[in-house]
Parts: structure tokens; C-alpha cells; sequence
């Protein structure tokens, strides 16, 4: 008997976040945390909860400009290496965003593993900025290329890392965007201090910052006065700019 064929793995869209847009004019893709080496299948309710609240922020914030905020389900949980699975599957999303929308603008925003995927798959055409939370990244390794910084030139990147993380070190992601900074002069990184890897004790500043980088990348509105001096600050001042407390609570809506 012929043994059956294994069926192909697809990544997939989740649903809209919040009310779908009439007209979509901007896209944020929501990329989960993963783990370095799986063939398994995520699991989808467990695996979207870390980037949910966010897609939910970035949808009641963009409602006004038509943003569609979408989580991306991955086919593996793992990176695995170099397939980069999740990559992979950040650059799929992408090119399905366009064939859904068409020619409108595409963020890509990751948190832990999802931070990786966002920062290697922001070459894509349509990406015009990426967010990487808490991202994690290899460590330093003579025998192995770094992580690639070149593909993000022409895009807005903002990178977040709590200095209490235990689980993705920081000054890794200090690091990679120090080498950005250079091939890339729209890079910025804020630090929230003392916080841990899940962000949770500034989780609406983080949200906010988010938010507000998100907003102007896409649409063009005014960056808050933080996000703007971190942008313009050169190394390491705009990459190790604090988050401060209470982040968005004054900005203008």
C-alpha cells in the first residue's frame, strides 16, 4: 500500500482585529514568540496571546486611517536554524497582506522570537517599518554569520528591551541595533528599566510607544517628542533612550 503523502504545512492570517476597515490603508503584522528549535505546530490561542493586546492597541489606534492588524500563525514553532521558519513565514505574510490590500504599507511587529522574524523579514518591498519587542537573538558567534542588519535599510525600525531580562538578553538587541544604526540612520531602541521580558510592569507605556511609532511610520501622523530624539540621537544615546513612565498619557491624540 502506498504510504500517503504528508500534508503541506501553510502559515495563515489570523482574523482582523477589532471592526475591518471599509479601506485598508496600512497593515500591521503581528509576530509571536516562537522557540529555537521545533517542528511541532503552535498552539494558536497560546501563541497569539503575547501579541493580541498589542493588535488590539494598534487596531483602535489606527481605526481612523483604515489599519488592518492581523497575527500571523506560524507553520513550525521553531526558528530551526537555517530555515528560519519564522522569517520565512513574517516575509509570507507580507506578500499576502499585498495580495489582499494591494500596494498600501506594511509594518511588521515581534515579540521575543517574533522580534527576530520581523527584523529579517523587514527587507520585504512592502515593509516600510518593523517593531522588535524584547526580540531574541543569537548569541555572538565567530563561526556564524551575524544576524543580517542591511535589509533594513529604507525601513523604520524601533526596538524594546526591558534591562531585567532574564529570558533575552538585552544587550544583544543593544548590539544588532548598533550595527543597524549604521547601514540604517532610522533605528531606535528604548530601554524600560528594570522591567523583565514580558514588559509587564510598563506594559501600557510599551503599548503606547508602540503604538505612537507605529502610527507615524504607517500614516504619517507626528512622533511624540521621545520617538523623534531617539531617532535623530546618534549612538548609543538613541539606542539606549529610557522609556519613561507614564510614556503617552500626555501625547495629543
Amino acid at each position: 500500500m502506498a504510504q500517503e503523502a504528508t500534508p503541506v504545512r501553510t502559515a495563515r492570517l489570523g482574523r482582523t482585529l477589532g471592526p475591518e476597515p471599509a479601506t485598508v490603508s496600512g497593515v500591521v503584522l503581528l509576530l509571536p514568540g516562537g522557540q529555537a528549535v521545533s517542528g511541532r505546530r503552535p498552539a494558536p490561542v497560546l501563541a497569539a496571546g503575547s501579541v493580541r493586546a498589542l493588535g488590539r492597541r494598534l487596531a483602535r489606534a489606527g481605526r481612523a486611517e483604515g489599519l488592518a492588524a492581523h497575527v500571523v500563525h506560524y507553520r513550525y514553532r521553531g526558528w530551526n536554524g537555517s530555515e528560519a521558519h519564522l522569517a520565512r513565514d513574517a516575509a509570507w505574510a507580507a506578500d499576502e497582506a499585498v495580495r489582499r490590500y494591494g500596494d498600501v504599507p506594511v509594518c511588521l511587529a515581534g515579540v521575543d522570537m517574533g522580534g527576530r522574524a520581523a527584523l529579517h523579514a523587514g527587507g520585504h518591498e512592502a515593509v516600510n517599518s518593523v517593531v522588535a519587542i524584547a526580540p531574541w537573538l543569537p548569541e555572538d558567534d565567530v563561526a556564524a554569520s551575524p544576524e543580517p542588519v542591511k535589509q533594513l535599510a529604507g525601513r523604520r525600525v524601533l526596538i524594546v528591551h526591558g534591562t531585567n531580562d532574564g529570558r533575552t538578553d538585552p544587550e544583544l538587541s543593544f548590539r544588532f541595533a548598533a550595527r543597524a544604526k549604521k547601514a540604517n540612520r532610522d533605528v531606535c531602541r528604548f530601554e524600560v528599566h528594570s522591567d523583565g521580558h514580558g514588559l509587564h510592569q510598563y506594559r501600557d507605556e510599551v503599548l503606547s510607544l508602540t503604538a505612537d511609532f507605529v502610527m507615524g511610520s504607517l500614516f504619517g501622523r507626528p512622533l511624540s517628542r521621545p520617538v523623534q530624539d531617539a531617532l535623530a540621537a546618534p549612538p548609543p544615546l538613541g539606542l539606549r533612550m529610557p522609556l519613561a513612565a507614564g510614556f503617552g498619557k500626555t501625547l495629543r491624540r
